[in-house]
This record gives structure tokens, C-alpha cells and sequence, in this order.
């Protein structure tokens, strides 16, 4: 029978907290003095744990030079809800315009469940969508009047200086395709999509004097110039 004071000297009889950290098992060691096993962090960095699964880095998106130069506003942000089993859901649609401010604009509207990415896809709806305007300078060649379900519009040409008289839809539309002189009158409806759609068709229609003649085959003849005195 072994001596109980050489058992007690042994390092196998030994209460696992008194052994060194370099003699115990890898079990019992601590998480920060385990070796590195080149688990944990992104790109097999070692730190000890498990990787987080699901889970990436955020990566900035650069912005794109195509359509840069283009002005884009919210007309409409319209919120409607669907009551399902487990409560309501919410989804979102906006209406944007978009143009040049030199005679292109365009109306586009996205749905999604968040606000931004509706946004997002009715800019996107927009620029597609985009037509051109005919224009006489900063303001409109003649008077027009466009009307779209309940609502009409009426838009007038305008002096230089004067502005744009109109309301905020009306006025959305106007300055996206580079209008600054008009005075401009909302009837009937007040829907903001359809005054807006309305205000788009009203610009649609618009046509210079150059155009109704080439459209009629009227050949218009050059100005004769004046000789010069010497």
C-alpha cells in the first residue's frame, strides 16, 4: 500500500486548480490562453470562437455617375395596411418625379414595404419613364389645359421674372422640367397623383410655333437680313 504523503506528492492526484495552465488539459484551460485555431473573425483570423454565420461585413455602395445630374422629388407618400392572421401589415407607395430641368421629366411610383425603398423604385420608375417637353425658354409656348380623372389643370405662359405660380404638386412637376415662368390654376380633384399626372399630360401636349408648322408642311422662309452700312 502506497504512502498516503507520496499519493498527496503526486502530480496525477493533484486538484486540477492548483496544475499550471501549460500542464492541464485543453478542456479546462481558459478561452484566452487556447492556441488559435483560425476560427473567429472574417477572413479565418484567429481570436478563438465560433465565426459569426450570417453575418457580413457592410460594404458602401458608389454612387453611379448615370443620373446624377437629374432632379428627383417626393410628391406622395401614401401608407396602406392589410390585416392578416397575426395582425396588419404595412406597405408603402411613393410618387416621384424626376427630370433634367432642360424639358425631360417623368413620373414613377414604387411600392414596398419601406418607405426608402419605395423611394427608390419609383426614382427608378421615373427615369424610365421620362419623355420630353417642349419649351419656349423658361416658359411654356402657349396656354394648355390637361385633365386626368377628376383632376384638371390649366397652365398659362408667363413673362420673365414672374415665377412659378402653382401649387406644391403642380410645382414639383413644373420646376423637374425646367419651367420657371407659368402661371398655373388646380380644378376639381385634389388627389396629388392625379393633379400630377395631369399636370405631366398638360406639359406633354405642349408644341413650339416651329413644330405646328413642320407637323401642317409649312415651309417657314428665312429672315432677310438687313445689308450693312458702312
Amino acid at each position: 500500500m502506497a504512502d498516503p504523503e507520496q499519493a498527496a506528492a503526486t502530480p496525477e492526484s493533484r486538484p486540477v486548480e492548483s496544475r499550471p495552465a501549460e500542464s492541464r488539459p485543453a478542456e479546462t484551460r481558459p478561452a484566452e490562453s487556447r492556441p488559435s485555431e483560425g476560427r473567429g473573425g472574417y477572413g479565418g483570423h484567429g481570436g478563438g470562437g465560433r465565426p459569426q454565420r450570417g453575418r457580413r461585413p457592410r460594404q458602401s455602395e458608389a454612387p453611379s455617375g448615370e443620373g446624377s445630374d437629374l432632379a428627383e422629388k417626393v410628391i406622395y407618400i401614401n401608407r396602406s395596411a392589410k390585416v392578416v392572421k397575426g395582425g396588419r401589415r404595412f406597405s408603402f407607395s411613393a410618387l416621384v418625379v424626376v427630370g433634367d430641368r432642360k424639358g425631360r421629366v417623368g413620373l414613377g411610383l414604387g411600392k414596398a414595404g419601406e418607405v426608402a425603398e419605395a423611394i427608390k423604385k419609383g426614382g427608378a420608375a421615373a427615369r424610365q419613364a421620362m419623355v420630353p417637353v417642349s419649351l419656349a425658354t423658361t416658359t411654356i409656348p402657349h396656354e394648355v389645359t390637361s385633365v386626368f380623372d377628376g383632376a384638371r389643370v390649366l397652365l398659362r405662359p408667363a413673362s420673365e421674372g414672374t415665377g412659378v405660380i402653382a401649387g406644391k404638386t403642380v410645382r414639383a412637376v413644373l420646376d423637374a422640367a425646367g419651367v420657371r415662368n407659368v402661371l398655373s390654376k388646380s380644378l376639381g380633384s385634389k388627389n396629388a397623383a392625379n393633379v400630377a399626372k395631369a399636370t405631366l399630360g398638360a406639359l406633354v401636349r405642349l408644341r413650339t410655333r416651329d413644330e405646328i408648322f413642320r407637323a401642317r408642311g409649312i415651309v417657314i422662309a428665312p429672315k432677310a437680313t438687313a445689308p450693312a452700312i458702312n
